[in-house]
Parts: structure tokens; C-alpha cells; sequence
């Protein structure tokens, strides 16, 4: 399983108190409201916003917040404008780090985003210094439990999955996004899909000594903890060993 995919398991389950829960509810109805927005609010024709809904629901977000989130979007909403910034940096040991976030007010935003990384030891940098590192793919993760990882894997592939990899728990599912969608509703029905998002797959991941690893993953918690972070994408090599020791 790749780092981005371990990490998002372990925010889930941090996700669970209801202080961290509200938070993310915020969130969640800001992407659904930048989807409704762009695309319009049918999420048939709209499957950035399909995908925000989905989000929504996987997180156990209630259908009002849901609902309010994409009237907002489509054009009936409280005035305020929330737009997709993604800031470039670096973490410590020069990891590369995309942080995702949707704001109001990009002078709040981009201060948070710079003091969080200073005082880990990180930087933020111009755009385009890391996101060639990076392509975006479609992620799908099945649920593998009493299921035999490898046949899941085949199903992917023959669904049209650019690339699978897997552990005794979940299958990854990697799509290009031209076949993303195809890919998703081929998979749902026969298994467990436990999340489906588009994702920035780093080109090669950057290993490091565990200290420094555990300095760059405190940071990515770090600066998903502010409101108008989304999600922190990286190329940082994240063992099995090290989530566990942040799971702790």
C-alpha cells in the first residue's frame, strides 16, 4: 500500500472524536461546495462532486450538511466564495509536500500554511518548485478482509486499474482519469470500497531516517489539523513501521 493510502487510514481513525469529526464535516462540505459550484449540483453529471458526496457519506456526514453544502455551491448559499488553492513546500530531510486547501481568505491561508511548515523545520515554496514530482490518479481502496487480495487484484485490472498493489487488508486501486469512473463503477457491487478520490501519486517516493520521517509525518498532521487544509499529498516513503508508531 502506498504512504498517501496508509496515511489516509490512520486520519480516518483520529477522525473518530467528535471535535476532530466537526472539523472535518467543515471540510467536506467546502469540497462539496467547490464540486456544486463548478460542475452544478446533479451529481450525475458532475463526478467531481459525485466523489465529494461520497466523501461525505464515507465519513458518516449527515444528508442535511450534505445537502446545504451543495445548494450553497449551486446558488443558494450564505455569500461566501471558497476557492481551491494547493501551496508547494518541503518538510524536513527535503521531503516534497502538496497541501491541498479550500479557503475564503487565501492571506489567512497561505500564513497558517507558511508558519506550520517553518516551525516543523519545513519551507513553503513557489509554485512548481515540487508538483512535478507528482501525476493524478484515481485511488481506489478495496476492503480485503475475507477476500483474497490477489483475486481483488485481478478484478482491478481487469476493471481497467492502471496499477494495484495490496496488503492483507486493502487492495489500492490506481486508475488514470480518463478511466477512473469506468473503473469505480465496474468495482462497486463485488467489493468493499472503502474510499475512491482522485490523488496526487508521487513519481518516486523519498526515503528517509525514521526520526526525520516521523518530524515530516507530525508536520502533515499538523497542517491538516488547520480549517482550510484539505488534504497534505507527499513523495515521503511511509513504512508500516512508522504508522504504526503515529497510530500510537
Amino acid at each position: 500500500m502506498s504512504g498517501h493510502s496508509k496515511w489516509a487510514t490512520i486520519r480516518r481513525k483520529k477522525a473518530a472524536n467528535d471535535a476532530k469529526r466537526g472539523q472535518l464535516f467543515t471540510k467536506l462540505g467546502r469540497a462539496i461546495t467547490i464540486a456544486a459550484r463548478d460542475g452544478g449540483g446533479d451529481q450525475e453529471t458532475n463526478f467531481k462532486l459525485r466523489l465529494a458526496i461520497q466523501k461525505a457519506r464515507d465519513n458518516n456526514m449527515p444528508l442535511g450538511n450534505i445537502e446545504r453544502a451543495i445548494q450553497r455551491g449551486a446558488g443558494g448559499g450564505d455569500g461566501v466564495v471558497y476557492e481551491e488553492i494547493i501551496y508547494e513546500g518541503y518538510g524536513p530531510g527535503g521531503v516534497a509536500m502538496l497541501i491541498q486547501s479550500t479557503t475564503d481568505n487565501r492571506r489567512r491561508t497561505v500564513a497558517e500554511v507558511r508558519s506550520t511548515l517553518t516551525r516543523a523545520g519545513g519551507s513553503l515554496g513557489a509554485t512548481g518548485c515540487v508538483a512535478w514530482q507528482f501525476d493524478q490518479k484515481g485511488v481506489i481502496v478495496l476492503d480485503a478482509k475475507g477476500r483474497d487480495p490477489e483475486e481483488l487484484a485481478l478484478l482491478a485490472i481487469d476493471a481497467g486499474a492502471e496499477d494495484v498493489d495490496y496488503d492483507e487488508e486493502q487492495v489500492e486501486v490506481r486508475t488514470d482519469l480518463a478511466t477512473f469512473q469506468a473503473v469505480q463503477d465496474a468495482l462497486e457491487g463485488d467489493v468493499p470500497i472503502v474510499s475512491a478520490e482522485l490523488s496526487m501519486v508521487p513519481k518516486i517516493v523519498l526515503g528517509l531516517a525514521d526520526t526525520e520521517a516521523l518530524r515530516s509525518m507530525r508536520l502533515m498532521e499538523q497542517l491538516e489539523e488547520l480549517d482550510d487544509v484539505q488534504t497534505v499529498f507527499t513523495n515521503l516513503d511511509i513504512s508500516d513501521e512508522l504508522i504504526a508508531q503515529m497510530a500510537a
